[in-house]
């Protein structure tokens, strides 16, 4: 039974190209089913019915598994199934007519702008550390990158006299523009603190922790969580909190969703789309908060 499932993973990784993380939650997803089969004394991936399946499935909801886990779980089951089915190792898939019920979708949280506005003016611009905070937290939220695209960048990416930046991510570049603000900070940051706080001249990262070397996603993660803590705002911010936020108050100002999509680095037009839900549900909580029912 092994040897379909080292193949299959063999094949989403080569003729797939799927991700590292998606080929690894499949095959974590198989690898269960397998031994669930082994304990019930089934011996042969290639002899399940749907019965078995849905047996399996019920399993899982027994367990106390999540809908979101027991959806996932059956649509690895269906593209194993599916690619048995296209190499002539099972005549149909018994995963096909598999029904699960449909996991509630959960939605990003966004911040208001009232809660930008407070939390970007969290750092004091009164010492080293505070311009370079100030000028992190203006840019990721001026540009949507990104946490590991924001560390990323070298002071060669940035151009301000045209206001942008280019960011490199997943072998495409693109272009960014910046506003006024950001614009400033990160004036202020590279021609006043950066010089002085660089570990050497030779430094080429954009920002850099306090002993002078390029900032770490550890770094950053506990700069938004001292902001957070400090602004009082009991909402979980993430740095993609903030990338969040930055697409859905962009098409609340009526950007053109294409626009946003390349300024995210979506690679398709269903990613961005979930900005479009997430608005239409701030507008009915508020709705239904305004018009209580009796």
């Amino acid at each position: 039974m092994a040897d379909h499932i080292a193949a299959y993973g063999s094949y989403l990784e080569q003729e797939k190209h799927a991700s590292a993380n998606t080929v690894s939650s499949y095959l974590r997803d198989l690898n269960q089913f397998r031994s669930w089969l082994l304990e019930n004394g089934a011996a042969d991936l290639r002899r399940v019915k749907t019965d078995t399946i849905n047996e399996y499935l019920r399993y899982l909801e027994r367990r106390g598994k999540s809908p979101a886990t027991v959806t996932r779980s059956a649509a690895s089951l269906k593209s194993f199934y599916g690619y048995m089915q296209a190499s002539g190792v099972m005549k149909a898939n018994p995963a096909k007519a598999v029904v699960t019920h449909r996991a509630e979708r959960k939605y990003p949280e966004i911040l208001t702008n009232k809660e930008v506005e407070l939390f970007l003016e969290q750092p004091r611009c009164v010492d080293e550390k505070g311009f370079r905070d100030h000028a992190m937290l203006e840019l990721l939220y001026a540009t949507g990158i990104r946490v590991s695209e924001l560390i990323g960048l070298n002071v060669t990416d940035v151009n301000l006299t045209a206001g942008f930046i280019r960011c490199s991510s997943r072998g495409k570049e693109r272009i960014i523009p910046l506003y006024h603000g950001a614009v400033k900070a990160l004036q202020d940051y590279i021609r006043d603190i950066r010089p002085r706080i660089i570990a050497n001249e030779t430094e080429t990262a954009l920002f850099v922790n306090m002993n002078g070397e390029r900032m770490s996603r550890q770094g950053f993660w506990k700069i938004i969580k001292h902001y957070q803590e400090t602004a009082g705002i009991e909402k979980d911010i993430t740095p993609h909190t903030l990338r969040h936020s930055f697409a859905a108050h962009l098409l609340e100002n009526g950007a053109d969703l294409r626009a946003i999509q390349e300024m995210l680095g979506h690679a398709d037009i269903s990613s961005t789309q979930i900005y479009t839900h997430v608005i239409q549900k701030q507008l009915k909580d508020i709705y239904n908060k305004a018009h209580p029912r009796a």
